[in-house]
C-alpha cells in the first residue's frame, strides 16, 4: 500500500516562496517517478512537475519553469516543490502523485497513487 501525504501549502502574496512536500510510504517509493500537479477551481488538474527514480532527470510544465523546482530525498521518502516568484494564477490545490514508471511524465494516466492536496492561495 502507498500512501502519499502533502505539506506545507498556505496564503502567500504575489513573489512570495512556498516549499511543498510530499511524505511517501511503502518500500517501492524509490523505484518511481514522482510529480506534482494542481488543479485551480473550475479547471481541470494539470501537470506541474516530475522527478525521475534516482532524482537525475526532471521536467515542468512551461508555466513554471525557471520558478518552481522539483527534488526529492529516497532517503527520507519525501519528494519537494520549490516555487519561487508565486503568481495568482499559481493559485490551486497541489497534489503528489507516485508515477507507474521510473522516468518523468507530463501524462496524468502515467500516475497511480495520489495523495489528498494542500491548497496554495497567492493573492495578488
Amino acid at each position: 500500500q502507498v500512501q502519499l501525504v502533502e505539506s506545507g501549502g498556505g496564503l502567500v502574496q504575489a513573489g512570495d516562496s512556498l516549499r511543498l512536500s510530499c511524505a511517501a510510504s511503502g518500500r517501492t517509493y524509490s523505484r518511481y517517478a514522482m510529480g506534482w500537479f494542481r488543479q485551480a477551481p473550475g479547471k481541470e488538474r494539470e501537470f506541474v512537475a516530475a522527478v525521475s527514480w534516482s532524482g537525475s532527470s526532471t521536467d515542468y510544465a512551461d508555466s513554471v519553469k525557471g520558478r518552481f523546482t522539483i527534488s526529492r530525498d529516497n532517503a527520507k521518502n519525501t519528494v519537494y516543490l520549490q516555487m519561487n516568484s508565486l503568481k495568482p494564477e499559481d493559485t490551486a490545490v497541489y497534489y503528489c502523485a507516485r508515477g507507474r514508471n521510473t522516468y518523468p511524465s507530463m501524462g496524468i494516466r502515467d500516475y497511480n497513487y495520489w495523495g489528498q492536496g494542500t491548497q496554495v492561495t497567492v493573492s495578488s
